[in-house]
């Protein structure tokens, strides 16, 4: 098993699984932060029950852990890529000029939209993660924790409207779903290459699918942060309760685009089971 260190494409099938078991993560946890819009538009906890279910119980920590080792496998080895990409090129990177004909931007930007991915996920678990899981694991370990920050850490809502009612935080996640769409799009397509779908018939497929799959993804945070925003136009709860309509409105496009992604997805399924 050691050519998965030592040879250049075990590195790229390590990235390639990695990056696919992330991809996984983001379309649950993208599908699962949907339900908190439902939840402040209906009066319904399904988004908190969720998060209750996956506070710091054993098997949610278990699975942190294993995600957290993702996370950094798949970013040492794509340093560990790319340094090894820019020793091979040597002083030919020097008489490159102008654009490279038939190389994406994201190809070659990969690092710099990775470095953007992990700086917005530096972000993320200050704002969420921080503020539920580990508020709950500290409060198990017999740390002293504030009272109200462990009755609000079950509480994924609230957590996401006081977040998203600053507009410097909407702004910032904006930012950062633009780099992980783009990240994403060539991420997908480049692991579904190196497994093997890199023929003729399968790479138009294979792009229609990053493509799919990446946009999917960020609509359905980038739905959230929307919502969210919109909603904190509303003073109250009495006043989010009475113009709901006008939240909905304002997410309306995005929830349209979601329709249209999931109906490109089908249509997709189709001509690959052709």
């Amino acid at each position: 098993m050691t050519w998965l260190s030592s040879s250049s494409i075990g590195r790229k099938v390590v990235m390639s699984v990695t990056g696919a078991a992330l991809v996984l993560f983001l379309l649950f946890h993208a599908t699962m932060n949907i339900f908190s819009i439902t939840d402040a538009m209906f009066g319904v906890e399904y988004y908190n029950a969720i998060c209750k279910f996956l506070g710091a119980n054993w098997y949610a920590l278990i699975a942190t852990v294993g995600l957290a080792f993702l996370v950094v496998v798949h970013i040492v080895y794509a340093f560990i890529i790319t340094v090894q990409n820019y020793r091979a090129r040597g002083t030919e990177r020097y008489a490159m000029s102008g654009r490279q004909k038939d190389v994406e931007w994201a190809s070659k930007n990969m690092l710099a939209l990775g470095i953007v991915v992990v700086l917005g996920i530096g972000l993320h678990l200050c704002n969420f993660w921080a503020k539920m899981q580990l508020i709950e694991l500290q409060h198990m370990l017999g740390a002293d924790v504030c009272h109200n920050a462990l009755e609000n850490a079950t509480n994924g809502v609230l957590i996401i409207k006081n977040t998203f009612a600053n507009p410097i935080y909407v702004v910032l996640y904006i930012v950062w779903l633009g780099g992980l769409w783009f990240h994403l799009t060539h991420g997908v397509w480049s692991a579904l290459h190196t497994m093997g779908w890199n023929n003729n018939t399968w790479m138009p497929r294979v792009k229609c699918i990053s493509n799919v799959v990446s946009t999917l993804v960020v609509v359905m945070f980038a739905a959230v942060v929307v919502f969210y925003f919109a909603a904190s136009f509303c003073c109250t709860a009495e006043c989010c309760a009475a113009h709901a309509h006008t939240c909905a409105e304002a997410v309306a496009p995005v929830v349209d685009t979601v329709q249209t992604v999931v109906e490109a997805v089908v249509d997709t399924v189709a001509v690959v089971a052709e």
